[in-house]
């Protein structure tokens, strides 16, 4: 309207003067245009400066590409696809822009879709917008547990350092952690990063014995209970069978970590301790 260009123009404010621009975007008015605008009108203004402009913004509300996905996705469910698949445009920038005034929906028309390829392609709109093509892909998407900081050799893993993260299907190898109990009370062998996926082979359970290091060597039996001292000739971590010296005798036993510096011998070895 001229009264969005002109103050004062009265009457004439109401008068249509140009169209406004798509929602979303942006027209912009120069200093020549505006004089024109003004002269036609019988307004009294001058630009100040041929640099003078006015630039008009649409007021819109923004339809994110998530949005747009979920009602792919409901149309494509409507044809069989498999309610567990996620939606993944090629365009990941995809956004429609809706009139403030105007209701904020998504219309999906004339989807296509491959079962082989799992690729799509469908036309999308809103009620105020033109129909714009989208293509895209269905993938399988896992929910997997990883570090939310990078966690160092030998740190301990609390559920406090685990988030759940998104990741295709196809891009999950066999040896990845999917549970958080296989990480929770674990220790990395190297340093994990944040945020990256974890293979079984990349933590254990801590080394409470460490290869080396005296421990006590603990025999029960219903009628007694004998301590003597080893030296580990493995790490061990709990529940873990290594095998020890007996510091005494220099025999070689197994036994199961028990604790820190303690290890239990079954009774069929209590000879090696002597």
């Amino acid at each position: 309207m001229l009264g969005d260009f002109f103050d004062g123009a009265g009457e004439k404010a109401t008068v249509a003067v140009a169209y406004a621009p798509e929602p979303g975007k942006r027209a912009v008015f120069d200093a020549n245009w505006l004089y024109r605008a003004a002269n036609a009108y019988g307004l009294k203004w001058k630009p100040l400066s041929l640099k003078q402009q006015a630039v008009v913004k649409r007021e819109t509300v923004t339809i994110g590409r998530e949005e747009i996905e979920d009602h792919i996705l409901a149309a494509l469910i409507d044809k069989g696809v498999d309610p567990t698949m996620t939606v993944e445009l090629s365009n990941r920038s995809m956004r429609l822009y809706v009139p403030s005034s105007s209701l904020a929906s998504v219309i999906v028309e004339n989807i296509d879709y491959d079962q082989r390829t799992k690729r799509f392609s469908a036309y999308v709109s809103t009620p105020d917008s033109k129909t714009t093509r989208v293509t895209g892909r269905l993938q399988k998407m896992l929910s997997v547990p990883v570090p939310n900081r990078r966690v160092l050799k030998g740190e301990l893993i609390g559920s406090q350092d685990i988030v759940w993260i998104k990741t295709p299907s196809e891009r999950v190898q066999p040896d990845i952690v999917m549970h958080p109990d296989d990480l929770i009370g674990k220790t990395p062998r190297r340093g994990l990063r944040s945020g990256s996926p974890v293979r079984s082979s990349d933590v254990q359970r801590p080394v409470i014995v460490k290869k080396g290091s005296l421990v006590t060597m603990i025999l029960k039996t219903p009628m007694m209970t004998l301590t003597s001292q080893g030296q580990a000739i493995d790490n061990g971590s709990d529940g873990d069978v290594i095998r020890l010296t007996n510091t005494q005798s220099n025999t070689v036993i197994q036994a199961v970590v028990s604790g820190p510096g303690v290890v239990t011998i079954t009774p069929a070895s209590h000879l090696a301790m002597n």
